[in-house]
């Protein structure tokens, strides 16, 4: 694994580690300064160990190894996704209805505006500017998983019957839970596909034609 990955997979570990506060306040009572500083430092750890076990696998199989990064940047997303919602949630006190669908909207579009970048640069190794054909793609693919992420969160909070021993502010993560696995298979093969076809398994073409004249 090289240096640079185990950086930014230790920056998205820290960042998780910072998103995850505001979604213990609105589902904890009052959580200890010690346990958010062990879930802090936990992610801290965990986020490049897993990448580095993902890299040893990736030698037998060299997908594992884009797709445990494209998975890093994917908790990143969801807990901008989960953290922004948690603080709408808390600064509003609405945790469902017509506005809670508004509220996972705005979520889902931070999460979506961090992923391009990091997905473009850093899972998918793009070596090119982003342009506006680039762009206009990657929002389709997040748009048809927005509507995935939103109508499956939006389904379980608003259709289905929430569990008495379940609160209406932990029913809305389930619902936001079930949202994000539902449009995250697709974001995977619609990026790598679709979007940033001047790769392959994260190498750039440049890479790979130079690779080539050296066989």
């Amino acid at each position: 694994m090289v240096k640079k990955d185990f950086i930014l997979v230790t920056i998205i570990g820290a960042l998780v580690g910072l998103l995850v506060q505001p979604i213990l306040a609105n589902l904890v009572a009052a959580p200890s300064l010690s346990a958010r500083a062990m879930i802090f430092f936990g992610f801290l750890v965990i986020a490049p160990l897993a990448l580095f076990i993902a890299y040893l696998l990736g030698k037998i199989w060299k997908v594992i190894y884009q797709f445990a990064k494209f998975a890093a940047v994917g908790a990143l997303n969801t807990f901008i996704d989960f953290g922004v919602l948690n603080l709408e949630i808390i600064f509003s006190g609405i945790a469902g209805g017509a506005m809670y669908s508004v509220f996972k909207g705005v979520s889902f579009l931070a999460a979506t505006t961090n992923s391009f970048f990091w997905n473009k640069y850093w899972t998918f190794g793009s070596r090119t500017s982003a342009n506006t054909k680039e762009t206009s793609k990657f929002y389709i693919v997040a748009v048809v998983g927005w509507v995935i992420n939103v109508s499956l969160a939006s389904f379980v909070v608003n259709v289905m019957s929430r569990p008495v021993s379940i609160s209406p502010n932990l029913w809305a993560n389930i619902g936001a839970l079930t949202g994000v696995a539902g449009s995250f298979l697709w974001d995977f093969l619609g990026y790598k596909f679709l979007v940033f076809t001047d790769t392959a398994a994260g190498k750039p073409k440049a890479e790979q034609s130079a690779s080539g004249e050296n066989k």
